[in-house]
């Protein structure tokens, strides 16, 4: 199963296992083009990068799959938006964390919050990014 064929509001574990993985894929991808875009001086330093750009993004899926899941039972709004919003903004506010910037985890915020929930609104719409116009 899919992360779009499970409810919103439930199989919250599930649905987080799901973001992370695909948050830890995402990380395994980006550092590899970091490491052969800026070549590492050892092979300690090039793991260490890996790591840290694997973890960091791994934590920024876990942390959107748990917090859209429980914005949706918690508000009892399982198919709103705005649960996507929250998800994304809590996302960005761990990247601020990391980076320990407010002006990075504000924008990060707002960006990845309203990423999520256009997202989702397409989803629910059915916007089509590629393949030919329905007519």
């Amino acid at each position: 199963m899919g992360y779009w064929d499970l409810e919103e509001g439930k199989d919250c574990v599930e649905k987080t296992w799901i973001t992370t993985k695909l948050g830890t894929a995402i990380g395994l991808v980006g550092s590899a083009y970091h490491i052969m875009a800026y070549q590492p001086e050892t092979a300690v330093e090039a793991l260490a990068r890996a790591a840290n750009g694997t973890v960091t993004m791994a934590s920024l899926g876990a942390i959107f799959g748990m917090a859209t899941c429980l914005s949706a039972y918690t508000r009892d709004a399982p198919d709103d938006p705005t649960n996507y919003f929250i998800g994304g903004c809590a996302s960005g506010a761990y990247l601020g964390a990391r980076t320990r910037s407010a002006a990075t985890g504000t924008t990060a915020c707002i960006g990845l919050g309203t990423l999520a929930m256009l997202v989702k609104v397409g989803k629910m719409e059915g916007w089509r990014i590629s393949g030919p116009p329905k007519l």
